[in-house]
């Protein structure tokens, strides 16, 4: 390879950089669960036979069988807002915990928490989402029970 081409090569990289770090935002939200739960498609997928409380939230006495589950949702965020994107993420996560509860014959899911990389983040009123400019992320942890 002569001087010429290589030189071509690491202008062509370069020019490269700024387009692949433009994608690669990782934004970290704190948004209103009120809100991603009352969004006219979470009224319509979540079944209001299994009932969610986040973080610390009071819940009635739960039995003995208790099986902790991780979710990792992720969603397209291209042409939508980060809290468009983060609520159907969010919405993702908890159809799966719903699908869980329902699938062990459970009626709630209890202290649900963000977990997104391993890192807790527990909240009644807010979840955790990353938002980029491609995709964006909710990880949630959450114990499904048989209420009493």
């Amino acid at each position: 390879m002569n001087l010429r081409q290589l030189t071509a090569m690491a202008l062509g990289a370069a020019l490269l950089l700024p387009a692949g770090t433009a994608f690669s935002r990782d934004t970290q939200l704190f948004l209103p669960i009120e809100a991603a739960m009352t969004t006219p498609a979470a009224q319509e997928k979540l079944d209001s036979s299994i009932k969610f409380y986040f973080g610390d939230q009071p819940h009635p006495a739960t039995g003995n069988r208790t099986v902790e589950m991780i979710t990792h949702k992720k969603t397209n965020a291209f042409n939508k807002t980060d809290e468009k994107a983060c609520q159907w993420a969010f919405l993702s996560a908890m159809i799966a915990l719903q699908e869980r509860a329902r699938s062990e014959g459970a009626d709630a899911v209890v202290g649900i928490t963000s977990y997104y990389k391993r890192n807790e983040y527990s909240s009644r009123e807010n979840f955790e989402c990353q938002a980029g400019g491609l995709m964006a992320g909710v990880e949630l942890k959450g114990k499904i029970v048989k209420l009493k």
